[in-house]
């Protein structure tokens, strides 16, 4: 297998190369349960930075990291107690700095997790709001308010938490504060210039440490609607959901975005930002993304989508009319950290299906214009971990009614890495802890299993990988023409001066024949191309040089 290493990410005084992030591959490390470096069961910033040759091997362009810093982890480090440190969990200040010299020395951007909605209830400015009660400048910060009721005994509104039960929390001087997550996780309030002086500063902190671009944690979030308006229903809103609320996705967040895009330039041009934008329509998500804002944002409408080929191919074409009406790259993404794993989505309650689906889905995402995002594992075929013991699980969603559904402990299990029992090369030492349990056949899923086996889902995504980067045809672009096709088949063409290709996808359980459109490049099942006609396996994808 051919291995393709990325040019060393430029410098700030260098010239600039091009627009790395409008074909980028960027790889989600979930820091706890990457690679554990010391055996204490946690994954953390010694063990990513010694496991980065497998994403260099990988063919990924960047890496982005969710949060290491120091945080009391009732959100597993969304509640950021110190946006200037490393948690001790994961690692040092030192280890960071490590970890991106490493990264850049293997051809790999570096993204770091961002998180301006809400901070910590172990955040200093949030202690301190506390210890001087109300009145004190220090609330002003936060979305502090006196209650509803004869004693202010309710809610200032109606508001519920994404985490599920109401998002406001009374403190014991009688008045409320606001927190759309966890109890422990009070929003900021952006009317106050100091939140916007600290994040600038939060900014160059990282930038300076030589990080190439920032992920920013609930993007849509940080602006309230004046006078934090009733919903006035309750329905529950959920996680990467796209109901229009008083308090995600107003307008005002444009201002930050460019006071943001301003510091990122500073840099030089290739650090970018990509937002977490929970949207109603893919139209306002590309908002975020106009010339003198931000760089991406997550297609969580594509995310979304069931494998059908109709809504797959209308999701598909309106994200690219979208995106193109702002000059902002499409980016695709089957699976995170918050979200069942692709290969269970698509199981339809057969694993062996699940996994020949997502094979199929992942070969259709990364044929698509664009940048892709890839979720830690998912290389290696791994479907969700739907039996966990409620006693290890950690999501805070988990222990709260009404909210979501708590199941998130199951995409984050930690990778299995090599060996025969648990924790599979997780960690220094056979038989070691390990955060959340690996099910026993997680062995024959491992990185050492599958390496070098041509019918792996590892040595699949190596390939695949490797000829995005080289046909001319995959990559950047702003359109794809569609093919003639039977129901059920998705078929489309990208042709440039140097070469043409055609994606070929089978969504339906049957064995469909179609028109052989070139050179067979690669496919997700067994395929034999014939010289007239092929058939092409149900649930499957074949890339062709046409």
């Amino acid at each position: 297998m051919t291995q393709h290493v990325t040019a060393a990410p430029a410098t700030a005084d260098s010239a600039p190369v091009r627009e790395w992030w409008r074909d980028a591959v960027i790889y989600q490390v979930y820091p706890r349960s990457f690679a554990d470096g010391n055996g204490d069961g946690m994954g953390d910033l010694p063990g990513i930075t010694a496991r980065l040759p497998h994403l260099r091997d990988l063919g990924v362009d960047a890496v982005w990291l969710s949060p290491f810093y120091a945080s009391p982890q009732a959100d597993a480090g969304y509640d950021v107690a110190d946006y200037r440190a490393v948690d001790p969990m994961f690692g040092t200040l030192t280890d960071a700095d490590d970890l991106v010299r490493a990264a850049h020395s293997l051809g790999l951007r570096v993204i770091v997790d961002v998180v301006p909605n809400h901070c910590s209830d172990q955040h200093e400015w949030f202690k301190q709001a506390l210890r001087e009660g109300p009145g004190s400048p220090l609330r002003d910060r936060f979305h502090f308010r006196a209650g509803k009721g004869a004693d202010g005994e309710l809610p200032p509104n109606d508001w519920e938490s994404i985490f599920g039960g109401p998002a406001w929390t009374r403190v014991e001087d009688g008045q409320w504060y606001l927190h759309l997550f966890a109890p422990e996780q009070p929003d900021f309030n952006w009317e106050h210039p100091a939140v916007h002086d600290e994040f600038r500063s939060v900014l160059r902190f990282w930038l300076d440490l030589g990080i190439d671009g920032f992920r920013i944690d609930v993007a849509h979030g940080l602006v309230k609607a004046a006078g934090l308006p009733d919903i006035g229903h309750d329905e529950q809103v959920r996680l990467l959901g796209n109901q229009a609320v008083p308090y995600f996705d107003q307008d005002g967040v444009h201002e930050i975005y460019r006071d943001w895009r301003k510091i990122l330039e500073e840099y030089g041009p290739e650090r970018i930002a990509v937002a977490e934008a929970w949207t109603p329509t893919v139209e306002r998500s590309a908002l975020y993304l106009r010339p003198d804002e931000l760089h991406q944002a997550f297609n969580f409408e594509y995310l979304t989508t069931d494998w059908d080929a109709a809504a797959l191919r209308a999701v598909i074409d309106r994200s690219l009319v979208a995106m193109n009406a702002v000059d902002a790259p499409a980016t695709w993404v089957l699976s995170n950290h918050d979200v069942v794993r692709h290969s269970t989505r698509f199981a339809d309650g057969d694993e062996a299906r699940g996994l020949r689906r997502a094979r199929a889905a992942s070969l259709l995402m990364l044929a698509l214009p664009g940048s892709a995002y890839l979720y830690q594992g998912e290389e290696l075929g791994l479907p969700e971990v739907t039996e966990l013991p409620d006693e290890v699980r950690q999501d805070p969603a988990f222990f709260r009614s009404a909210g979501q559904d708590g199941t998130r402990d199951g995409c984050r299990v930690p990778l299995p890495w090599s060996g025969q029992r648990a924790p599979f090369g997780f960690g220094p030492a056979e038989d070691g802890p390990s955060w959340l349990p690996q099910p026993a056949n997680w062995k024959d899923l491992s990185v050492a299993a599958q390496t070098g086996d041509p019918a792996s889902t590892l040595e699949f995504y190596r390939g695949a990988l490797a000829v995005r980067r080289e046909h001319p045809a995959l990559g950047a672009g702003r359109d794809i023409e569609w093919l003639a096709a039977p129901d059920g088949v998705l078929a489309f063409r990208r042709a440039t001066p140097a070469g043409s290709f055609v994606c070929t996808v089978n969504l339906t359980g049957s064995d469909v024949a179609l028109p052989t459109p070139g050179t067979l490049l690669l496919a997700s099942a067994d395929l034999a191309p014939g010289a007239a006609e092929t058939v092409l396996p149900a649930d499957s994808t074949v890339w062709w040089a046409a």
